[in-house]
C-alpha cells in the first residue's frame, strides 16, 4: 500500500512539475523545475526501500520498547537531503535571476523574451 501511495505522489508531482515547465511566465517555470527535482527526490527514496525498521536498522529507538517505524535507506536518505539543500538553493538562484530579468525586460513571458533580439 506504501509504495503504492509513493507510486501515486511521484506521478502527480512529476506532472505538476511538467505542467508548470510548459507555461510561459518564467516563475512559473522555476518552480516546476523545483518541484520535478523533489518529485526526483521522493523517487530516489521510494527506490531505495520503505520497509519496517528493526532495532538492527534503527538503533536509536532500542531503548524505548516499542516496534520501530518503517524506514528508509539511510543512505539514500544522506543523497536525497543533500540533494534537497541543493535543489533550494539553486531555486532560490533561479528565481532571483527571473527578478533581474523582469527589472532588464518589464515582462517574464518567455516568448515575449525570446522574440528580443
Amino acid at each position: 500500500m506504501t509504495a503504492f501511495i509513493l507510486a501515486v505522489v511521484i506521478g502527480a508531482l512529476f506532472a505538476l512539475g511538467t505542467f508548470l515547465v510548459m507555461r510561459r511566465d518564467l516563475v512559473r517555470v522555476v518552480w516546476g523545475l523545483s518541484i520535478v527535482s523533489q518529485a526526483a527526490n521522493v523517487y530516489l527514496l521510494a527506490v531505495g526501500g520503505v520497509e519496517r525498521g528493526t532495532f538492527e536498522s534503527v538503533p536509536v529507538l532500542a531503548g524505548h520498547g516499542e516496534a520501530a517505524p518503517e524506514t528508509a535507506d539511510p543512505v539514500v536518505q544522506a543523497l536525497v537531503l543533500t540533494a534537497i539543500v541543493i535543489g533550494f538553493g539553486m531555486t532560490a538562484f533561479a528565481l532571483v535571476l527571473s527578478y533581474r530579468v523582469y527589472q532588464e525586460h518589464g515582462t517574464l513571458d518567455v516568448t515575449k523574451l525570446g522574440d528580443r533580439q
